[in-house]
C-alpha cells in the first residue's frame, strides 16, 4: 500500500488514541467510567450503537457477502425495526430508572443472585468470543494481504483500542464511535460513487447486470429452517435476536444507560430503527457493485493471497490449469454482461439465461479452485473476507484506499470499544463487587475495572487468532451470539410474568442453553437465526412449567 494511504490510517490511529486521553482527564468514578454520569445526549448514543454493532466484520464480511450472495442478507435486520419499537416501550425504560450498572443487576432484584451470576456468565462467554472474532475479521484480511505475522495483524486493531478504552471508559468510547462512525460513511459513499464512475456501463445497465445475476434479489418468502436468510427467519427469528442483543445485552444496555431520560434512550433506539437497514442495504450494494466492476476488470484466481501462492507453489500444473479454465469463462460471462448492458430494458430477459450459465460455470471452476486451496493448506479456502480489501487496494484512487482501511480499522475499534467496557462492567459489577469486594471506594473500583478492560482486550487478541480460521466472519460472530442470545432473552422475558419465580428462571435459562445446544449438534442444518426462538420459548415454558411446580411465594427468593 502506498506512503499516502498509510498516512491517512496513522493520521486517524493517532487522533483517535490522543482525543479519548483528552477526554478521560478529571475521570474519578466508575459512574463515570462506565455510564460517563448517565449524561450523554440521545444522538450520540444513537450513534454509538450503531458503531458498536458496525464492525470491520460488516465492512469486510458484509459487502464480501454482497458480492458473492447479494442483497438477501439484509433480511437478517428486518426484525431490528419491530424488537426496538418493543424495547422502546418495555426494558428500556424499565432499566434505565432502575437506576442500574448492568441489565444483570434487575435479574437478583428479581430471580435472585443465581440468576443473575449465571446470565451474566453467559454474557461473558457470548461478548468474549464475538469480541475475538471482531479483531480477527480485519487482521486475517491484513495478514494476507500485507504479508503480517497474524499476532501483528491482531495487535494493530487490538493494543490501540484496549489503551484508550483504558484509559477513557465509556466517554472515550462514545465520542470516538461518533466519529468513526463519519469515517465509515464517508468511505462507503466515497466507494460507491468510483464503484459508478469506474464501471464501464451506466448505473441502470450495471444493476441490470447484477439483477440477471441474482444479486439484487432481497426477499426469500420460502418457509425453510435450513436456509439461512429469509424474509421469515429475519422477522421472526432476527426480532428475537434483535430483541436479546439490544434489550439484554450489556454492550448494548449500557450505551442507553449513558443517555440523560428515559425518552433520550428512546430516541437513540429509534435513530437506529430507521437507519440500520439502509446502511446496511448500502454495504451490500457495495459488494454487488465490486461485483459487477469485476465482470469487465479481469479479477484474481484467488482474492487470498496466501491461498493463491500456496497453491501456485504447490501444484503449479493445477494453478495454470485452473487460471486457463477461470479466465475462459470469465472472457464469455463478461461478453455475455455487456450484451445485456447493450439490450434494452424490455428485451433484456433475452440475453440472461445464457448469462446466468456463464456465472455458473465461472462459480463451479472457482469452486474447484478453493477446494484445491483447502487441500494445500489444510484449512478453510472461503475467501469472500478478502474480496473488499483487494479492490480497495488495487482499485481505488490513492488517498481513498487509506480512508477505506482507516474506517474498515474505526469500524473494529468502535466495535470492540463497546464490548470490551460491557464486558469490563459486567466483570466488576455483577462478579467482583458482587463476590469478592462488595464495598471499596471509586478509586478502587476504578483501578479495578481498568484492570478487566485490559484483560479481556488481551483475552479477545487471542480469540482473534482462533477465530481467522473459521470461515465467513459475518456468519461466525452472529453464530456466537445466536447460541446464548435467546436464553438469556427468556430470562428476561420471565421476569416480566408475575406468575415466574426464582428456581423456575433458574433451571428455565439451564434448559435454553441444553435445547440450543441439542439443535447446534444434532441438527446442525437448522440456521442460526432459529436459534434464539428455541432459547428463548424453552427458558420460558420451562421456566414457567418448574415455577408452578414449585409454587413458592416470593420472586425474590434465591
Amino acid at each position: 500500500m502506498h506512503w499516502v494511504n498509510w498516512a491517512v490510517v496513522a493520521v486517524y490511529l493517532a487522533y483517535v488514541v490522543s482525543d479519548s486521553i483528552r477526554r478521560a482527564r478529571g475521570l474519578k468514578t466508575i459512574e463515570g467510567y462506565f455510564l460517563a454520569n448517565r449524561n450523554l445526549p440521545w444522538w450520540a448514543v444513537g450513534l454509538t450503537v450503531m458503531a458498536t454493532q458496525l464492525s470491520a466484520i460488516t465492512m469486510i464480511g458484509t459487502t464480501g457477502q454482497g458480492a458473492v450472495d447479494g442483497m438477501r442478507f439484509v433480511q437478517f435486520y428486518f426484525g431490528l425495526p419491530v424488537a426496538m419499537v418493543i424495547l422502546g416501550v418495555t426494558i428500556v425504560p424499565f432499566l434505565h430508572k432502575a437506576n442500574v450498572y448492568t441489565a444483570y443487576e434487575f435479574l437478583e432484584r428479581r430471580f435472585g443472585p443465581r440468576t443473575r451470576s449465571l446470565t451474566a456468565f453467559l454474557f461473558l462467554c457470548s461478548r468474549g468470543l464475538s469480541c475475538g472474532t471482531i479483531i480477527a475479521a480485519p487482521a486475517v484480511v491484513f495478514s494476507a494481504i500485507f504479508g503480517w505475522p497474524m499476532l501483528l495483524s491482531v495487535a494493530v486493531i487490538g493494543l490501540p483500542t484496549v489503551i484508550y478504552v483504558v484509559i477513557g471508559g465509556v466517554q472515550a468510547v462514545t465520542w470516538a464511535d461518533v466519529k468513526q462512525m463519519f469515517v465509515i460513511v464517508t468511505a462507503l459513499v466515497a466507494v460507491v460513487i468510483t464503484l459508478l464512475v469506474k464501471i464501464p456501463v451506466n448505473p441502470d445497465a450495471a444493476l441490470s447486470i447484477a439483477g440477471a445475476a441474482g444479486r439484487l434479489r432481497v426477499f426469500d418468502f420460502s418457509f425453510t429452517l435450513n436456509e439461512q436468510y429469509t424474509f421469515w427467519s429475519g422477522i421472526i427469528g432476527g426480532t428475537f435476536l434483535m430483541l436479546s442483543y439490544f434489550g439484554t445485552d450489556q454492550s448494548q444496555v449500557q450505551r442507553y444507560l449513558t443517555a440523560r431520560s428515559v425518552d433520550e434512550a428512546r430516541s437513540s433506539h429509534l435513530m437506529s430503527a430507521f437507519w440500520k437497514i439502509p446502511l446496511q442495504g448500502l454495504i451490500l450494494l457495495v459488494g454487488v457493485l465490486v461485483f459487477v466492476y469485476y465482470l469487465f476488470v479481469t479479477p484474481p484466481l484467488y482474492w487470498n493471497p496466501a491461498a493463491d501462492h500456496a497453491v501456485a507453489a504447490a501444484d503449479q500444473g493445477s494453478y495454470v490449469q485452473f487460471e486457463r479454465e477461470a479466465q475462459a469463462a470469465w472472457t464469455l460471462r463478461s461478453q455475455l454482461a455487456a450484451e445485456i448492458a447493450r439490450t434494452p430494458r424490455a428485451q433484456a430477459a433475452v440475453p440472461r439465461a445464457p448469462f446466468r450459465a456463464a456465472d455458473s460455470a465461472y462459480a463451479a471452476i472457482r469452486a474447484q479452485a478453493l477446494a484445491k486451496a483447502e487441500e494445500v493448506t489444510g484449512g478453510p479456502a472461503r475467501d469472500v473476507n478478502y474480496i473488499i480489501p483487494q479492490f480497495v487496494l488495487t482499485q481505488l484512487p490513492l488517498g481513498l484506499g487509506g480512508l477505506f482501511i482507516a474506517a474498515v480499522i474505526a469500524a473494529a475499534m468502535s466495535a470492540v470499544a463497546g464490548e470490551l467496557s460491557a464486558l469490563s462492567t459486567c466483570t466488576v459489577i455483577d462478579f467482583y463487587r458482587r463476590w469478592v469486594r462488595p464495598e471499596a471506594s471509586d478509586a478502587h473500583f476504578l483501578k479495578v475495572s481498568r484492570i478487566a478492560t485490559a484483560f479481556w482486550g488481551l483475552a479477545a487478541c487471542g480469540v482473534a487468532v482462533f477465530a481467522a480460521s473459521l470461515g465467513s466472519l459475518i456468519e461466525v460472530v452472529n453464530r456466537f451470539g445466536s447460541f446464548f442470545y435467546g436464553s438469556i432473552l427468556g430470562v428476561f422475558l420471565l421476569a416480566m410474568l408475575p406468575r415466574a419465580r426464582a428456581k423456575g428462571a433458574f433451571i428455565g435459562l439451564i434448559a435454553g442453553m441444553l435445547a440450543v445446544g441439542a439443535v447446534s449438534f444434532g441438527a446442525p442444518n437448522v440456521a442460526f437465526l432459529w436459534y434464539n426462538v428455541i432459547g428463548a420459548v424453552a427458558v420460558v415454558a420451562v421456566g414457567l412449567a418448574v415455577s408452578a411446580a414449585d409454587g413458592t411465594a416470593g420472586a425474590k427468593k434465591a
